[in-house]
């Protein structure tokens, strides 16, 4: 048992200072109803001299130190509702007793007010990667790569929006300022009349020869090998000048490391007149671009392409080929004939003004409306005078365009705190009262981050504007789940929550995994033996000689070890993170007992997949992922048997019991182990004392759990991670491990045993629910609400929790249990300026704090 984590948490319940004076209600109370539970069930480890983990009854000296201590206090109570204090060979309390501390604990040691739960504060929130990615992408249509150009976010209590943790250093800012140029320039148009591009490259006819529609690139591909020839026909409307322009490029695709020789000629022909006459050979993915006037009459031109293989002879090696990104047709250039450019409507509503009066109002209701979208809330008056000015201050300048200076005020927006950052303003509230509800411009955008990660559309903009949001959430969670945006959720609540983000990254040996699977060898286990010794000496420096020796124990190592008959290549790794997806998606859209989370007799599988757990004779075929049941005595089943969270809890050449432990302790039963002391060794170590055979990892951890120090905390996190010892670090079944077959069964730290994960699994679902339903709200509303919980929470959780209860577990109690609650929908009341709330509105609040 650990000691130093759990022993002073049951002290604080039975540490008891003489009442004073004047008692405070709560603590008379407790003295009253709480006290003689704790005599009972405490007081052996707790009190008459007996201070287990340095605390004991007299070190409150006040009834303050006895009831204001809520960390502790939050501390006992989820120790309580987990079941690890009173240890098991303890007597414990009656469900009756534990109901009594619980009720104590919330409402007098916390105050809490089971009708009106605490909001908590509120911290305001960055958008992250994700969330800027998505906004950009609603707002102007643009992808922007934010992987690439941002770095990434950090976490806090596991999620990368929490507000705490989302900071804006000056490299951030400068990048912010870059980007929103970047995204301008893409997208709003800076001139309102441009010559007509026409781009014909999809509607190009094959005539002869190997060609074909790259999938999903909108390009021709032709091969260096074979004749090909390639024609359309562009229809001018006007004579005049024109001019075409290819853009090319000369690809290969890797097989071995020969050189290849081959080499190809490409004519291009406009109206049978040739243009273009060029040799290629290979080329490693250079791009080619050309331009080409033209003056046109009215009427169908021809334009032709033909490609002539030079090197018949010649042995094909590398897959060369030749694609045509894009055949643009620009013109007639002459002037009378310009248009609109591309998206010139979806930000310029009408042509511009010719008096300055008449352009300052289209300058500022074209950007008030462009902000309060970007804002995601109604800009006032001056917000809207500055960004005029700074638009004006561009198109004014002799040779600028309205549209120039539009866009440059648009740039501005894009880097305001008021779009980077998330806003949030409130109702008025009665005097006295200490909670506010968010407006409804901020529960949209509370809405519309939490479920799409990324800006409320339309809708949501107009419910909030006439103050109808609140009456029509129901209806409008309904619709933003069945929106596609909604994917946000699942992929970004799973990818972090269940680590299924990590997949993508993760470092696995399949050749050391598998290793571990063949019978033990006398000569590997003895050069694994000095592999350590020599590692072990690196910090110490190693001789010429013995470095050469561990370059040559670690090669023949590698020689050795068996040839993986698996590895996790990127096609894997994406079918993994989708497994996951695909099931939360299930549970979330079907409305499922969240609680086939942890145990089903069902999954997501494609062909790949299915062979890769062994599953052959459901007869999957192809890519497709689809809904599969089971066989009856599958291992599968929930989240905790899936590929991806098996390999990201594994060690880069193994499995790893410890974090696997953690992540069952952590995400399925919310009750994770403290981190380690300092200067624990190594598990490795314990493989030492094994004699005679290559240890396997059941016998290092008892060799590591038989150290006082490392006890406590493995006797909780061992049993459920060797439960799932029979999944390699690929998440592969296995049946050995070092030619010893694997021992699945345990105990948990509560007193249930188990034989196999199966009956782990069940444990868990079972004598656990409320326990893994308590642990997916705290998840999910920490997700939602961008910080960590506290233990003013802890009546928003059970109340949530009841609710799933109540309703079987379905997966929409949950959600709408999140979103309805007090911490989503309200805020702490205070009297300064909420970022973007009206001035006017702390003017009357600050007038009807001062009537009487």
């Amino acid at each position: 048992m650990d000691t130093k984590r759990f022993l002073p948490v049951m002290a604080v319940l039975c540490g008891l200072s003489a009442a004073s004076a004047a008692e405070l209600p709560a603590a008379a109370h407790f003295r009253k109803e709480v006290q003689p539970i704790l005599t009972e069930y405490c007081f052996d480890c707790h009190a008459d001299g007996a201070n287990k983990g340095g605390i004991s009854f007299d070190e409150f000296k006040s009834d303050e130190a006895l009831v204001g201590n809520h960390d502790l206090w939050f501390a006992v109570l989820k120790n309580l509702r987990a079941g690890v204090m009173p240890p098991q060979k303890k007597p414990r309390p009656s469900p009756e007793e534990l109901k009594k501390l619980e009720r104590w604990v919330k409402f007098e040691a916390f105050g809490l007010d089971p009708k009106n739960p605490e909001p908590g504060r509120v911290t305001v929130r960055r958008l992250n990667r994700v969330e800027y990615h998505n906004t950009i992408r609603d707002l102007t249509r643009v992808d922007f790569d934010t992987e690439t150009e941002f770095p990434p976010d950090d976490t806090g209590y596991g999620f990368d929006n929490i507000g705490d943790v989302l900071t804006l250093s000056p490299m951030l800012l400068e990048k912010y300022m870059d980007a929103a140029k970047s995204i301008v320039s893409k997208t709003v148009p800076i001139t309102g009349r441009v010559v007509a591009e026409t781009r014909i490259e999809r509607s190009f006819r094959r005539q002869e020869g190997g060609t074909s529609n790259e999938s999903g690139k909108n390009a021709l591909v032709m091969s260096y090998y074979k004749p090909a020839s390639l024609s359309n026909t562009f229809q001018a409307g006007q004579a005049g000048h024109y001019q075409l322009v290819l853009d090319l490029a000369s690809n290969e695709k890797f097989i071995d490391d020969q050189f290849d020789y081959n080499k190809c000629r490409l004519v291009f022909k406009a109206d049978g007149q040739e243009l273009l006459r060029q040799d290629y050979i290979r080329e490693g993915g250079k791009a080619f671009h050309y331009e080409f006037a033209r003056d046109w009459q009215p009427g169908a031109h021809e334009l032709s392409f033909a490609l002539e293989p030079l090197t018949p002879g010649e042995q094909q090696v590398r897959s060369l080929t030749l694609r045509i990104n894009s055949v643009t047709v620009r013109g007639p250039l002459e002037e009378k004939y310009w248009v609109a450019p591309k998206d010139y409507e979806r930000f310029f509503t009408k042509a511009v003004p010719k008096s300055a009066a008449d352009r300052h109002a289209y300058a500022r209701e074209l950007l008030r409306g462009f902000a309060t979208k970007a804002f995601r809330r109604p800009v006032d008056d001056d917000t809207a005078d500055r960004l005029v000015t700074l638009a004006e201050g561009l198109y004014k300048q002799r040779g600028q365009t309205f549209e120039a200076g539009v866009a440059h005020a648009m740039v501005a927006i894009l880097t305001s705190p008021r779009f980077l950052f998330r806003e949030e303003g409130m109702d008025l509230n009665p005097p006295g009262k200490a909670q506010s509800s968010v407006d409804e411009y901020a529960l949209a955008s509370r809405l519309s981050y939490f479920l799409w990660s990324s800006m409320p559309d339309d809708e949501l903009f107009r419910l909030a504007g006439a103050g109808q949001l609140r009456q029509n959430l129901a209806a409008q969670v309904k619709r933003m789940m069945a929106d596609s945006r909604s994917e946000s959720l699942v992929q970004n609540f799973t990818g972090q929550w269940l680590q299924a983000r990590d997949i993508e990254t993760v470092a696995i040996d399949a050749r050391a995994v598998f290793a571990r699977e063949e019978k033990a060898d006398p000569e590997v286990a003895h050069l694994r033996k000095r592999s350590r010794e020599l590692e072990a000496k690196m910090g110490g420096g190693l001789s010429d000689a013995e470095r050469e020796e561990f370059r040559t124990v670690r090669k023949t190592l590698f020689k050795l070890a068996p040839r993986p008959r698996a590895e996790l290549s990127e096609e894997l790794r994406k079918a993994m993170r989708y497994e996951v997806e695909m099931y939360f998606n299930d549970v979330v859209h079907q409305d499922r007992n969240v609680i086939e989370l942890v145990e089903s007799d069902y999954t997501f599988l494609n062909e790949r997949l299915a062979t890769h757990y062994g599953l052959t004779n459901l007869n999957l075929t192809g890519a497709e992922f689809r809904r599969v049941t089971l066989p009856p005595d599958s291992p599968r089943g929930g989240v905790i048997t899936m590929g991806s969270v098996l390999a990201v809890t594994s060690n880069p050449t193994r499995t790893s019991p410890v974090k696997r432990g953690l992540f069952i302790l952590d995400n399925i039963l919310g009750n994770p182990a403290p981190p380690p002391p300092p200067n624990i060794p190594p598990l490795e170590d314990s493989e030492k004392g094994a004699q005679g055979h290559e240890t396997t990892l059941r016998e290092a951890l008892e060799i590591h759990r038989s150290q006082p120090l490392c006890n406590s905390c493995h006797s909780r996190m061992d049993p459920p991670g060797l439960a799932l010892e029979n999944f390699n670090a690929l998440g592969m079944w296995r049946d050995q491990e070092h030619g010893q077959v694997i021992d699945a069964a345990g105990k948990l730290l509560t007193g249930e045993s188990f034989k196999n994960v199966r009956e782990l699994k069940h444990i868990l679902a079972t004598q656990h629910r409320v326990e893994f339903y308590r642990t997916l709200t705290e998840k999910l509303l920490t997700y939602a609400l961008g910080r960590g919980l506290e233990y003013y929470d802890v009546e928003t959780v059970d109340q949530i929790v009841n609710r799933l209860e109540q309703e079987n577990g379905r997966f929409s109690a949950l959600l709408m249990g999140v979103i309805e609650s007090s911490p989503f929908q309200k805020r702490q009341s205070s009297d300064k300026l909420a970022p973007g709330e009206p001035a006017k509105r702390v003017q009357q609040r600050a007038e009807r704090k001062a009537k009487p």
